[in-house]
């Protein structure tokens, strides 16, 4: 499945504008991990995934990452991507656990995309460019902001990946850099 394939099927199931945008800043976060980790081969597959992981959370959020694996085994996709899309709600609603690199950076930069959104939206600048690491921390460690996005799943996606966290902030913020204002 290429990414134009992707996208497309990725409309068929999400209309809200918000998981739209979530599905290709992860994609576009994604490619970059596979250039900057040296699988710069797969960066089409990578981003692949990235725009498809949520393929069922808007119309089946009971089913998460359960769903997605019958549409895409349905559409005929690869096991490989189905598996690395499901992997990142390990521990949520799948047992299937991050085995390749790609699929922990997946399950890493998942909810911290949207934290670093959510933080960039706060600053007055509006903008990533000038946002350090520091300034998603302060964000980072209060709960009520960005509540939906969970620290333990960032946490615990930089442990899978061997990183800190600081170290996971600061490459998540030089990806959504070469996309985002």
């Amino acid at each position: 499945m290429n990414r134009e394939e992707a996208w497309n099927l990725l409309k068929e199931y999400n209309k809200d504008e918000f998981h739209l945008e979530h599905a290709q800043t992860v994609g576009k976060t994604m490619r970059y991990f596979a250039e900057k980790l040296g699988y710069g081969e797969e960066k089409d597959f990578w981003e692949t995934v990235g725009i498809l992981h949520d393929l069922d959370f808007e119309m089946y959020p009971d089913q998460h990452c359960i769903k997605e694996q019958e549409i895409l085994r349905e559409r005929g996709a690869d096991e490989r991507l189905i598996h690395a899309a499901a992997s990142h709600g390990y521990g949520l609603t799948v047992d299937i656990q991050p085995e390749h690199e790609m699929e922990k950076v997946l399950y890493a930069v998942d909810e911290l995309t949207g934290l670093i959104g959510a933080a960039v939206i706060m600053r007055p600048s509006k903008s990533v460019q000038d946002l350090e690491v520091k300034s998603v921390k302060k964000k980072y460690k209060s709960k009520g902001f960005a509540a939906g996005c969970s620290r333990e799943v960032i946490q615990r996606g930089a442990d899978m990946l061997g990183w800190s966290l600081d170290e996971l902030i600061q490459q998540t913020i030089d990806a959504m850099r070469t996309f985002r204002q």
